[in-house]
This record gives structure tokens, C-alpha cells and sequence, in this order.
């Protein structure tokens, strides 16, 4: 393909992908496909001589489509939202075209310094508090991850590194293996997996706090939990807070939680992957208080601020934290800035060496929708929720299992949780929207999701309606079943 047959060939998948996001809703939202359906409709080898764009073109429909979960579809309901918007897709297809590698300054300026830049203006736009600003001179900023797992992992590790140096220079007898041995990281009860699972990956010994009747942790249940662990000879490091936690959007109290993280000399990570979007809307903007006693902070504009998937912003007080966790200095990466102090090279801030430029997504969204757009996108989802909400607060059979604060709805049957899972199993299997469970306690629970750019108030009712229709049919056979007994 030269660059006259991509022009032409570059028209067509923009009307193709223009097509398809136009029309998803009249798509069934989630696949007809059993495992392993794709294989037998494709080679086993790769093609020895080229075939044409016409080709693989077709083959788009054929093989890849029917086996596409919709998540951009008005009837998607399912996990958390996946963020997209046009302005991202140019800014990805130029990310693609230029093509650059930047783990250095050097290796391709702009990309380093439009990442900064854009973590300033997005860490302004939610008034994080000055000091995890990079600005002219700052000792913390920002760095774009690949997704809050990773973003989790890296502050932890930062964490460990910085606790062991602590540790061994107030007890130089103790050697690194033992110090590790005695770690231990803490995180709600609620929390996402992917800090149990960053702590299995930093090789420490990890502990959930329990949750309170709301599902948030508050600070004598840390102070408790804290207390017996150092009477065993445990060293306490790390805590990870949670605002907006994935079962029910739940928020840990931050105000009590930092002081006593603060005091300890324990690293606060706060996980803000869904809520951190919200808190551009001043309404909403309390609940990122106490955020000026945390170590780092992370939310995913790829969840919720229309920047399609990666981009996860991180910020930390202190980068030299995690420099000092990570740096190394091979001869090929060094380059003659980079003492300078005015200088970036994120290589030091993530796990990969390489990386996309991903800011052109964030430079080109928040120029083209500007705070106001983005603000409204939020509220529209939030409005949505309350609308869905106040649909299953009107049917005596049906419960709200947790606060809707953003655009999250938890919601179940009254009655057993076969009762819940034969329900969400039906809806499920007719495919005309889609949803996931989560346990809260002992409860099995419907997690209502308002997701899609493109949703609207006539898919919400159609989709309560929907469940209203299947919770009928499902208690009236559940009901015969019972008199059969």
C-alpha cells in the first residue's frame, strides 16, 4: 500500500468506523458466539503472497464483527464505561502515523512535553492540589499509564523501595529480604482486585479493611487493623483508597484515612479509575477532599471523559519517589538533557520502556469539547442513573442496594440470590442489553451502568422496561414452580 491507496483506503475505514458507531444501537450489543468460533473461519498460516485491502475488508464483517461485544452501544450497561469520542479516534489514527517511541525526552520531545502539559491542565480542571503539579519547577506532575492496575503497581513499588531505604537507615542490621518479609500494603474490602494482585507482584503481604453498612472504609478501621500489625513486628507501607469502588461507586473517608497514613509513614495511593472524571464538575469536586494528604492519585479519563482506551493519568507528589524506584541508565538512552533537570524521561515512571503519544488524545478532547462539553457528558450520565434509579424505587418489587452518587445503579429482586442470578441470566441470554453482577456482602446484585457517549433517556426506559418485563415472566414461573413443590 503506497500513499495514494492510503488516502483512499484511509476515507473508507474513517466512513466505515464513522458507520458503525452511527449505527451501533441497531446491533445486538452482545455477540452470538461460542468459544472458539473464530479459528475455523480463518487459515492456520499467515498468507505467503500479499492479498488486497478489498479482502481483508470484507473479511471485517465476516469474522471480526460477529464476535464484537458493543461497548459503545446506547444498550451496553455492563463493567464501567469505555470512553470514546471522534476527536480521540484523529488523535489516535495521528499517534499511529507519527509513530514515535517516547521513553526519553530525546526520543521524541513533543511527546514528553505535551504529556506534562496536558497532566497539569487535567490535574487544574479537577483543582488537584499545586504540589502534584509538574508547572515550571514542581517536584511532582503527571505520566499517562497504560490503566489504574498499573498505575496501582507503580506506587506501590515506589512504596516498598522508599520504605526499605527508610528502614534500613534507622535499622542498618536488617537486611532488605527481611525488611520485605515484614511489609504489609492495606486496601478497602471493596477494593478493585488489581491491588491484591499489585501486591502479589511486589511480593508483599497485603490486608483488607473492613467496609463499613456503606461500603467505605473510615479511619478507626484502618487505625485498628494498623495497630495489631505493628504489635506482630509488621511495617505497615502502603494503603490504597478507593473513590468510587467497582461493585457500587462507594467512596473510602479520605479526610479521616491521610492523617493516619500521613502519620504512620505510609504511602496513600488513591484509585479514582471511574469517579476521578466527575470531579471536573464543582458539584462533585468534594469528593476528591483529603486528597492534599495522599502520595499519589490516579483516575482513567479512558473510562468517563471521552479519551478512547489508554490512558490512565497518574500524578504524584514527589517524582523522585518514584525515579528512585525505577531508574536506569544504559549508555543507548542517555542523552544530553537529561541532567539538566529540565528535562522528563517517563521510561522512569512505568513498568514498559516504550510508549505511545497518548496525550494527543487528551490535547485534542479537552481542546475540541472544552470543560463545559466534558462537564455536561458527566452530568448527563449522572442524570441518567437517578432516572434509572427512581424507575426501581417505583416498583415495590425491586430494592437500591447502595447510594447512587454517580452514574452507577445497584439494584436487585427482593428475595433469594438464585432468584438475582436467574434474573440477570435472562437478560443476559436475550441479548437486547447488557449487565454484570457484583456481591455486595452476602447479597448477589445487578450493576446498572450508564456507559455509551450516545445514550439516551429512551434507552433507559426501554431498558427497565426490558427487566420489568423478564423480573414478571421469571417470578411467575418461579411462583408455578413453588405451588408445583
Amino acid at each position: 500500500m503506497d500513499a495514494a491507496e492510503f488516502r483512499k483506503r484511509g476515507k473508507e475505514m474513517v466512513d466505515y468506523v464513522a458507520d458503525y458507531l452511527e449505527k451501533i444501537d441497531k446491533r445486538q450489543v452482545f455477540p452470538d458466539v461460542e468459544p472458539g468460533y473464530l479459528r475455523p473461519l480463518i487459515p492456520d498460516c499467515a498468507p505467503q503472497d500479499p492479498e488486497s485491502f478489498e479482502d481483508v475488508f470484507k473479511d471485517i464483517e465476516k469474522i471480526i464483527m460477529p464476535g464484537v461485544t458493543h461497548w459503545h452501544s446506547p444498550y451496553f450497561f455492563a463493567y464501567f464505561p469505555a470512553a470514546s469520542s471522534f476527536p480521540a479516534l484523529l488523535a489516535d489514527m495521528l499517534c499511529g502515523g507519527i509513530g514515535c517511541v517516547g521513553f526519553s525526552w530525546a526520543a521524541s520531545p513533543a511527546c514528553t512535553e505535551l504529556e506534562t502539559v496536558m497532566l497539569d491542565w487535567l490535574g487544574k480542571m479537577i483543582n488537584l492540589p499545586e504540589e502534584f503539579l509538574a508547572g515550571k519547577d514542581g517536584q511532582g506532575g503527571g505520566v499517562i499509564q497504560g490503566s489504574a492496575s498499573e498505575a496501582t503497581l507503580i506506587s506501590l513499588l515506589a512504596a516498598r523501595t522508599k520504605t526499605i531505604r527508610r528502614v534500613q537507615s534507622e535499622n542498618p542490621e536488617l537486611t532488605e529480604a527481611e525488611i520485605m518479609g515484614r511489609l504489609v500494603a492495606y486496601a478497602s474490602d471493596q477494593a478493585h482486585s488489581s491491588v491484591e494482585r499489585a501486591a502479589l507482584i511486589g511480593g508483599v503481604k497485603i490486608k483488607n479493611v473492613s467496609s463499613d453498612d456503606k461500603f467505605t472504609v473510615c479511619g478507626s478501621a484502618l487505625k485498628k487493623v494498623l495497630d495489631e500489625d505493628k504489635a506482630s513486628g509488621l511495617i505497615p507501607f502502603f494503603f490504597c483508597a478507593t473513590l468510587g469502588t467497582t461493585p457500587c461507586c462507594s467512596f473510602d473517608r479520605l479526610l479521616e484515612l491521610g492523617p493516619i497514613c500521613n502519620k504512620e509513614n505510609i504511602w496513600m495511593h488513591i484509585d479514582a479509575a471511574y469517579a476521578g472524571s466527575a470531579f471536573i464538575c464543582p458539584e462533585f469536586r468534594h469528593l476528591l477532599n483529603g486528597v492534599e494528604f495522599a502520595d499519589s492519585f490516579n483516575f482513567n479519563p479512558h473510562k468517563w471523559l471521552l479519551v478512547n482506551f489508554d490512558c490512565s493519568a497518574m500524578w504524584v507528589k514527589k517524582r523522585s519517589d518514584l525515579i528512585g524506584a525505577f531508574k536506569l541508565e544504559p549508555l543507548y538512552l542517555q542523552h544530553h538533557h537529561q541532567e539538566s533537570g529540565l528535562v522528563t524521561d517517563y521510561r522512569h515512571w512505568q513498568i514498559p520502556l516504550g510508549r505511545r503519544f497518548r496525550s494527543l488524545k487528551l490535547w485534542f478532547v479537552l481542546r475540541m469539547y472544552g470543560v463545559t462539553g466534558l462537564q455536561e457528558h458527566i452530568r448527563k450520565h449522572v442524570r441518567l442513573s437517578h432516572q434509572f434509579e427512581h424507575l426501581v424505587l417505583q416498583d415495590e418489587r425491586f430494592e437500591i442496594c447502595a447510594e447512587v452518587v454517580l452514574g452507577l445503579v445497584c439494584f436487585r429482586l427482593k428475595g433469594s440470590n438464585e432468584l438475582n442470578k436467574a434474573l440477570l441470566k435472562s437478560i443476559n441470554e436475550a441479548k437486547k442489553i447488557h449487565l454484570v453482577p457484583c456481591y455486595l456482602r452476602e447479597k448477589f446484585v445487578l450493576r446498572f451502568a450508564v456507559c455509551s457517549r450516545t445514550v439516551e433517556s429512551t434507552h433507559v426506559k426501554f431498558a427497565w422496561q426490558h427487566i420489568s418485563q423478564l423480573a414478571t415472566d421469571l417470578l411467575q414461573t418461579w411462583e408455578h414452580d413453588d405451588h408445583q413443590q
